[in-house]
């Protein structure tokens, strides 16, 4: 499994002297654009991080802390605003993160729900999005992480190893890292997914399509109709009207969608396989004497690169 050495970073940094950062060997940092724990805001470094690190070859992220208030469809949805405005004009290679760890865990359902709709408004305008909690007092606590499966996952746990059990593309296994070109501590990540090339040929986060022609401005990455009907078994896209009204709003054929839908429920002879450290796609198809093209079109929803899958992941096998 390939290993990418990352940092997060805000104003607490200070200035930053991202050539050095650079020359330490960091590849990517997931810069804070602003939140709303304390008010409505941008990050005092905001753009004076970003342009530092991406002159300097340095992939970017970009996360948004949310406050204590923070805990329902309307509140995420309009923080999500707040986050794409500061997002407007620039490219990033890797997610952007909703960071949740201020809302109370009395308020579990509310944030789950609010989270729900900040990444859903993230994708709607392009974004490849997902969020940032801890494994304890955030995925467990304050979220309920059993409908937050569709959207990556940022887990900081301080510890020698992560125990977080399901799918996550990044880890911050530290508070108090060093890294030459910052004063202080800083934050630091592993991330295990090669973020950059799925986003760029996925056509997201500001970039154009790979062999795209258009602009480089987000646009609704388009999803076939499997794609869609396994969305919306995951939970995605609501039920009753509100599935129908969102699918359709999104451009897309919902008597097809729905068709597919109830074709996989009634599916016979289903399986299942929990993908473990070590796997690959051409093993678990050997192992279910299937094929890892068979495997991917079962799992479009998920499996968007076929040499990229997560441990924990629970895909469809027949």
């Amino acid at each position: 499994m390939n290993e990418y050495k990352g940092i997060d970073v805000s104003h607490w940094q200070g200035a930053i002297d991202w050539a050095k950062v650079k020359a330490a060997g960091i590849q990517f940092a997931i810069i804070k654009s602003g939140g709303s724990d304390a008010g409505f805001y941008a990050d005092p470094r905001w753009e004076e991080n970003y342009k530092g690190a991406k002159a300097n070859g340095i992939a970017v992220g970009a996360y948004y802390f949310v406050g204590p208030g923070c805990t329902s469809a309307e509140a995420g949805k309009a923080e999500a605003q707040r986050f794409l405005a500061q997002l407007k004009g620039k490219q990033f290679e890797y997610p952007v993160f909703m960071d949740v760890e201020a809302t109370p865990a009395s308020a579990k359902a509310g944030a789950t729900e609010a989270a729900i709709a900040f990444c859903r408004a993230l994708e709607a305008a392009g974004y490849y999005t997902g969020i940032y909690s801890s494994t304890y007092s955030g995925f467990r606590d304050r979220l309920d992480d059993s409908k937050l499966t569709p959207f990556t996952h940022w887990v900081a746990q301080y510890a020698s190893k992560c125990s977080y059990g399901g799918a996550f593309g990044i880890w911050q296994y530290s508070s108090t890292g060093r890294v030459d070109g910052i004063s202080g501590n800083v934050d630091m990540d592993i991330s295990y997914q090669d973020y950059p090339s799925i986003i760029k040929n996925g056509g997201f986060n500001g970039y154009a399509k790979q062999g795209s022609t258009q602009e480089t401005t987000p646009v609704q990455p388009h999803k076939t109709v499997d794609e869609l009907a396994w969305e919306v078994l995951s939970g995605k896209w609501g039920n009753g009207d509100d599935r129908k009204k969102r699918i359709t709003t999104a451009g897309y054929d919902y008597a097809a969608v729905q068709a597919k839908v109830n074709e996989l429920l009634g599916a016979s002879a289903a399986a299942y396989y929990t993908v473990r450290s070590g796997d690959t796609l051409s093993a678990i198809a050997r192992k279910y004497g299937t094929t890892v093209s068979a495997i991917q079109k079962l799992n479009l929803a998920l499996i968007r690169n076929v040499n990229q899958i997560q441990v924990g992941w629970k895909i469809r096998v027949k």
